[in-house]
């Protein structure tokens, strides 16, 4: 499960629109930063996708993606010329393919590969959609298929573009938009796949062209609710219209921690927030794994990422699509403190033990150093590469010894167990095969 929102300039209050995602997946399927470098290729040169190749692009462009380990694409990402996508899975009545073809995550990179403008990020996804179509499993651990819907973001324009195997329809939105695990197009759109209208009514999903409400035509209802889609989705935009005209990177920061109006997220086998939290199971499997904000200046974006799991325990660092540090060993699904990904995962997991308590012995600090790391890279926007790509190590540096720090004050509190909860993160991390103390 997911969320995306966007802000355009006006409505943020900014000199650029803003773009923010938290990707929900398996608390193991381990997410991380990967920078992919601009590109000239022969012509006739294929790339090799999640699970097929198809030919590659005579030039692509450099993109920052934030992307489950295993796969060639990424959940959101960012390119250099400030145009941002960030997937969502939507669960129709039509199956989705389970035969392997292009992913959501495929196509999201692809895009962002290929496009400069997010109409243009619509002309690239439709078109390879259309050639190439969307199937295989799109998790680690089970057996999850689905749909796929994008929310496109650049300086000037954003578009939700959402999908149903080869047809889809797409809209220009804003001021303010966000998309969670439900379609949200009904029955306007600007643009759609030819036969779009034809396709529904043949799969008996609407009786008439007169009918057509997308929304509720195509979104498979259980699924949906126990996603808890819609729900997600009012919220994050009511938290968006509540400071329209001054949004900031923290405020998007303090949206993707959000939890409603629990101190605890972790009690309940049911329901889920924008900053969510993995329990028991069947429903309650997701953990966000990836968190992602943009300040979208055309041809300079500024992201912050942060590269590991949980946002409300952990913290934004500034990137630069041109001004990549190194970003260390690459994680899986297997404990390893090295990565940037399960060094957080140590201090993630030790605040899930006594949530409130734990979390308050830092939160003030967090915000503060964040709200530093956010205020020192703004001022360098126009700095040189060089400079930029040394404040995100710096960054680095200071929000790894800050876990440190935290850690250390998180172990000495006592912890306040919940039973269930607490025997799904011991599977968790039996199956990551480490052992806390």
């Amino acid at each position: 499960m997911c969320d995306t929102l966007i802000a355009n300039s006006a409505a943020a209050g900014t000199k650029a629109s803003l773009f923010a995602k938290n990707s929900d997946r398996s608390p193991n399927e381990a997410q991380l930063l990967n920078w992919i470098p601009e590109n000239m290729s022969e012509v006739g040169h294929k790339i090799q996708c999640t699970y097929i190749d198809i030919p590659q692009s005579r030039q692509t462009n450099a993109v920052l993606l934030s992307r489950p380990f295993w796969i060639w694409g990424g959940e959101m990402g960012v390119n250099q010329h400030g145009l941002a996508i960030g997937n969502e899975a939507i669960f129709s009545k039509i199956p989705a393919n389970k035969t392997p073809a292009l992913i959501g995550m495929d196509l999201l990179r692809l895009g962002l590969e290929r496009a400069r403008t997010a109409p243009q990020a619509v002309d690239v996804i439709t078109s390879l959609l259309e050639e190439f179509g969307q199937g295989g499993k799109h998790t680690l651990d089970g057996h999850s298929y689905y749909h796929n819907s994008y929310l496109i973001v650049d300086s000037r324009e954003s578009w939700v573009l959402e999908t149903v195997d080869r047809h889809w329809a797409a809209r220009q939105v804003g001021p303010l938009y966000s998309i969670s695990n439900s379609p949200s197009l009904e029955t306007d759109w600007d643009r759609s796949s030819a036969g779009l209208e034809e396709y529904i009514i043949h799969r008996g999903l609407a009786k008439s062209e007169e009918k057509i409400n997308l929304s509720a035509n195509i979104s498979d209802r259980v699924v949906t609710t126990f996603a808890a889609g819609r729900q997600r989705c009012a919220r994050s935009r009511q938290l968006l219209e509540a400071s329209q005209g001054e949004i900031t990177v923290s405020t998007m920061a303090s949206i993707l921690r959000d939890h409603g109006s629990k101190s605890d997220p972790r009690p309940g086998l049911f329901g889920a927030d924008i900053c969510m939290h993995a329990s028991l199971g069947p429903v309650r499997v997701s953990q966000t794994t990836g968190s992602l904000i943009a300040l979208l200046e055309a041809d300079n974006p500024l992201v912050f990422a942060t590269g590991t799991a949980a946002p409300c325990t952990g913290i934004f660092k500034p990137f630069w699509v041109d001004a990549i540090p190194d970003l260390g060993k690459l994680p899986t699904d297997q404990y390893d403190p090295e990565t940037l990904f399960w060094s957080h995962e140590r201090l993630h997991r030790e605040v899930l033990g006594n949530y409130p308590e734990r979390l308050a012995s830092f939160e003030e600090e967090r915000d503060s150093l964040e709200e530093e790391f956010i205020t020192g890279a703004i001022s360098l926007q126009g700095g040189s590469q060089s400079e930029r790509k040394a404040y995100s190590e710096i960054c680095l540096t200071k929000a790894a010894e800050a876990e440190q720090r935290w850690l250390a004050c998180v172990s000495k509190i006592p912890p306040k167990p919940i039973f269930f909860h607490d025997l799904a993160w011991k599977g968790f991390n039996r199956h990551a095969k480490w052992q806390m103390d």
